[in-house]
C-alpha cells in the first residue's frame, strides 16, 4: 500500500510524522528487517521524536535521538550490548534503544528498556554538558555546541575535552537531515509497513 503525503514547505519546523519514518526507512540496521519489525521500530521512533519536541531541542538538532537510536540498537528497546566491559564478560552493560549503561539508572532514574524514559534521560545528559562545552570549546553556533555536547555526553571524560571529536551517529544524522530537507519540499510517496 502506498499513501501520498503533502507537506507545507513554508513551515520552518520539522514535521513530526515524516522524520521518524525517514529514520526507520533509511536505518542501515533495519535494511533486511521484516515489515513487522519496521512497524515496531516506527512506533519507537515516533515516541522518541515526540520527546525531542517536548524537550524543545533546537530545530538544527532535531533527529539526533533518531540517529542515535538507529545506530545503537536499530530502534530495539530490548537490545543488549557491551558485554566485554562487564566483569563476567557475559552480562550486558548497555541496554535499550540508546544502549544506556547502569549510570543512567542511578543519575536519572531511568528505565533503560523504555524508549521514552531513556530518550528523556539521554537528552538530559547531553543538555547537562552544554554549559561546560560552550565554555571549554568556545563555539558560537548552536549546532557546533550541541554536537560537542553530544560527543562529550556519550563518551568517557577526557582531560582536554572532546571539542574536535564527532559522535559516531553524526554521519547518519546529517544524512537524515539531507533526506528530510529534500523530501519535505515536495509531495512524497511513502511506503507503509
Amino acid at each position: 500500500m502506498i499513501s501520498l503525503i503533502s507537506l507545507n514547505t513554508h513551515e520552518p519546523k520539522i514535521n513530526g510524522p515524516l522524520m521518524p519514518f525517514l529514520a526507520v526507512e533509511n536505518c542501515s540496521n533495519l535494511k533486511k528487517s521484516s515489515k513487522k519489525k519496521k512497524k515496531e521500530a516506527l512506533e519507537v521512533a515516533k515516541k522518541i521524536y515526540k520527546i525531542e519536541e517536548e524537550m524543545k531541542i533546537p530545530d538544527v538538532m532535531r533527529g539526533m535521538t533518531l540517529a542515535a537510536a538507529c545506530k545503537e540498537s536499530g530502534f530495539n528497546p530490548n537490545a543488549k550490548g557491551d558485554r566485554k566491559f562487564s566483569k563476567s564478560k557475559k552480562k550486558p552493560m548497555a541496554i535499550g534503544v540508546f544502549q544506556l549503561w547502569p549510570f543512567y539508572e542511578r543519575a536519572y532514574g531511568v528505565d533503560r528498556k523504555d524508549p521514552e524514559s531513556s530518550a528523556r534521560a539521554w537528552l538530559k545528559h547531553i543538555m547537562r554538558q552544554l554549559p561546560g562545552v560552550k565554555k571549554k570549546c568556545k563555539y558560537r553556533t548552536i549546532r557546533k555546541i550541541w554536537v560537542a555536547a553530544w560527543v562529550t555526553g556519550i563518551r568517557y571524560k577526557k582531560a582536554g575535552g572532546r571539542c574536535k571529536e564527532r559522535p559516531l551517529h553524526l554521519k547518519y544524522f546529517l544524512k537524515l537531515k539531507r533526506i528530510y530537507k529534500k523530501e519535505s519540499s515536495k509531495p512524497i510517496k511513502i511506503k507503509t509497513f
